[in-house]
């Protein structure tokens, strides 16, 4: 996997790290929301993990090459890629930086930094807050976990969900149009 210059000059590859709960879903659907319909795919890791793997864990890397291979996949056909998860720096610190700079476009990669106490406060407003609790949320928490080589900038308790999906799109768009 890898090692292939991926994309164009006009895609953009996006990657949100985080606990659970962070509100990486919630950011990469309104950023997708906020461009032209079609143009932004959402590579979830819960989706890929559980829903279409079946599985709970990277480790033994099938989630990681089939995220790779699905972002590379959609970059060369024109796609704008949001990769967002937990995405473990265990699991995640070779593969995500190698696709970064692989990519002939605009990449940016965002981690948030939040306590587990607001992880927990944000898993509470959402939907799924009744298909697991705390003592899941505690097992999966591993605080910060930047990966050095994906220069990430970090996302923090005071940025509001409009002001990181912004702050994104400005990133990745505003001064690369």
């Amino acid at each position: 996997m890898g090692n292939e210059a991926v994309g164009s000059s006009s895609t953009r590859l996006i990657t949100l790290r985080g606990n659970s709960g962070s509100g990486k879903s919630a950011v990469a659907a309104a950023v997708r929301a906020a461009r032209p319909v079609g143009t932004v795919a959402i590579l979830g890791q819960d989706v890929i993990r559980r829903d279409i793997l079946g599985i709970g864990e990277d480790a033994g890397g099938h989630p990681i090459g089939l995220i790779d291979l699905a972002a590379r996949y959609l970059l060369e056909r024109g796609f704008d890629v949001i990769i967002e998860g937990i995405l473990n720096a265990r699991w995640y610190s070779q593969a995500l930086p190698r696709l970064v700079a692989d990519h002939r476009g605009v990449s940016r990669t965002y981690i948030y930094d939040l306590s587990f106490e607001e992880t927990l406060r944000r898993h509470s407003t959402k939907p799924v807050a009744t298909a697991f609790g705390e003592a899941e949320m505690r097992q999966w928490y591993r605080g910060l976990q930047p990966i050095a080589d994906l220069h990430e900038s970090i996302i923090t308790a005071d940025d509001t969900l409009d002001a990181t999906v912004k702050r994104i799109l400005e990133d990745c768009w505003a001064s690369h149009s």
